[in-house]
């Protein structure tokens, strides 16, 4: 008999749905130590399955808003998770 295949979301998608649901706003203008911050206390608070529960949630109550801030958490991670872009060809 088969398991049924689990599917395990991509960090990147767990912090995004942990900052979408956080208390961070827009427009407090967050720098990336905020949205890092942020991030981490609502996987604590929720957990990752949490987190996307309150998502969908969301979606379903708001789509309009949902987006906007999904769009919005989607930036902010990426800009605030990048790696340091390093020198290619630098003597170490």
């Amino acid at each position: 008999m088969m398991r049924p295949e689990r599917h395990q979301p991509s960090v990147s998608v767990v912090r995004c749905e942990a900052l979408f649901v956080s208390a961070l706003q827009r427009s407090e203008r967050p720098d990336a130590r905020q949205v890092r911050r942020a991030v981490a206390a609502a996987m604590r608070q929720y957990g990752d399955c949490g987190c996307a529960a309150q998502v969908a949630q969301e979606y379903g109550e708001h789509p309009e808003i949902a987006a906007a801030r999904m769009q919005w958490a989607r930036g902010a991670v990426a800009e605030a998770f990048r790696r340091p872009l390093t020198r290619v060809g630098r003597a170490a």
